[in-house]
């Protein structure tokens, strides 16, 4: 069966010519609404940020993102937000088609997720005069964390940390400043936002190891059914082993991210 048009709730989308009935479900799937909505965390510096002459988001999700709506057949549309939290939410409450996260095994009660399509480093960052020098001595009474809510590290964190408070930040952005006006003891986040920080504000110094590897991965909702899920893990898939993740992250000038591999 060929189709030659398909109608959307906000218009007319018109299939090429040869399209099979599947495709046109597909489409259904991933975006009801007639186009691609991608929700791009900000919060996260590997993912994506503005462009300081444009004012529009950038990065190797933004890529992604366009590269799977121009795969579609429809136009995208970029709901930034400041935190993986909003990200979350905006996926798993349908108000986004798509979305980029760290895989966890709550938000993946909601969520399907592709393998990793980059693997990223979390870090502790302290003051220079800090006594704390391993990552063994954090989680000790007494040290307070400051870490992104709802990030990837404050799940991990949640579940990891015995005896160390968490003091939660509204977007990971926000994280080294508020350790230091508030005086806490230890900064966790991205390795290269901690380290961008650390360069502007000075006297800060990172642990020599980190405490997790992120698996960054693309997420829809699991409402979207099985053919949609499988869809985009063999998209995220092609594009890390086609290099065009690697090229991404070389494009925005990211370093110290690994792409990941099959299996990780």
């Amino acid at each position: 069966m060929r189709l030659k048009s398909l109608v959307f709730a906000t218009g007319l989308f018109v299939l090429a010519s040869g399209a099979r009935a599947q495709d046109a479900s597909l489409i259904e799937a991933l975006a009801p609404e007639g186009v691609l909505r991608a929700s791009i965390n900000l919060g996260n510096p590997v993912l994506a940020s503005i462009d300081p002459q444009s004012g529009q988001p950038v990065g190797v999700s933004v890529d992604l993102a366009t590269e799977l709506a121009r795969r579609l057949h429809v136009p995208l549309q970029l709901m930034p937000v400041r935190s993986a939290g909003a990200s979350v939410d905006n996926v798993a409450a349908d108000r986004a088609d798509i979305g980029f996260f760290a895989v966890g095994p709550k938000r993946g009660q909601q969520i399907a997720f592709t393998s990793p399509y980059v693997l990223i480093e979390g870090y502790y960052l302290v003051r220079n005069d800090s006594p704390i020098t391993t990552n063994a001595q954090v989680d000790r009474a007494g040290v307070t964390v400051a870490v992104g809510e709802g990030s990837a590290y404050d799940l991990f964190l949640t579940r990891e940390l015995k005896q160390a408070s968490i003091v939660r930040v509204q977007g990971s952005p926000a994280v080294v400043q508020t350790f230091l006006d508030r005086r806490l003891d230890v900064a966790a986040g991205v390795k290269q936002q901690l380290e961008s920080d650390a360069a502007k504000t000075g006297g800060l110094r990172l642990l020599d190891e980190r405490f997790m590897v992120i698996r960054q991965a693309m997420g829809v909702p699991k409402s979207r059914g099985a053919e949609a899920a499988e869809y985009v893990a063999q998209f995220v898939r092609e594009m890390a082993d086609s290099g065009f993740v690697e090229a991404a992250l070389k494009r925005h000038r990211i370093e110290g991210v690994e792409v990941a591999k099959a299996g990780d």
